[in-house]
């Protein structure tokens, strides 16, 4: 596909790459010029370049630059108990750190993306007005999506959204089942199967309501994450 030049475009030239589509688009007034033809606002060009530009945001910051940042922890606070975030993915109960989470959403419609870079990029959702990146936990840690789940209260899929070094990320997952607290003290090593699909990218395992849950380590994920887009 050439190349666009979006300084030739009158319209686009007027419009710059922020949200249109929440003013003059389908999620405002309908006032756009180009809706006469794109209908719609994922069918517009402006609304790709966006979509596309995330693509190329700046990657998050490496975990050995995050650690200079922070201030040094106490043994008492490295031991003290984490909340985090418990769903399912395929057949696998994993948990992620509420540090990592800003909101979970009910699951929405992902528009996917021309000539995506990774096949963890499933594409584009939009999360209360703002084109937010939506990646396959599923794809970018190994795990058999298509492996059913135990039955669990929160059957319904839903959307992870969250941030860390400054990118915000939406994750899709099968089931929500709650927020689990614990210390590094209560993981125990990664069973095989886990340990040969998510790999480094979980700390350990914690036994949480029956279940075996696999606790992901933030960093790595997002590292991992950074280094596919590149």
């Amino acid at each position: 596909m050439p190349e666009r030049d979006f300084t030739e475009d009158p319209v686009l030239a007027a419009q710059p790459l922020a949200p249109c589509w929440k003013t003059i688009g389908t999620l405002g007034d309908n006032s756009c010029p180009r809706l006469e033809t794109c209908v719609r606002c994922l069918n517009c060009a402006v609304f790709e370049e966006a979509a596309a530009r995330m693509l190329d945001r700046p990657a998050p910051l490496a975990p050995s630059v995050l650690a200079l940042e922070r201030a040094p922890e106490s043994a008492d606070t490295r031991t003290r108990q984490q909340g985090s975030l418990v769903f399912r993915v395929g057949g696998e109960w994993l948990a992620l750190p509420a540090t990592a989470l800003r909101q979970v959403h009910e699951a929405r419609a992902i528009h996917t993306l021309p000539h995506r870079r990774s096949a963890a990029v499933l594409g584009v959702v939009n999360v209360r007005g703002v084109l937010t990146l939506a990646v396959s936990l599923a794809a970018l840690l190994r795990i058999d999506a298509a492996a059913p789940g135990a039955p669990s209260r929160a059957v319904t899929p839903r959307l992870l959204v969250t941030e860390w070094a400054g990118a915000t990320t939406a994750f899709p997952v099968d089931a929500v089942e709650g927020v689990a607290s614990f210390g590094a003290e209560a993981l125990l090593p990664a069973p095989a199967t886990l340990a040969q699909s998510a790999g480094r990218h979980v700390r350990g395992v914690t036994h949480w309501r029956g279940r075996s849950v696999g606790v992901l380590d933030a960093e790595v994920l997002f590292d991992a994450l950074a280094r596919s887009l590149r």
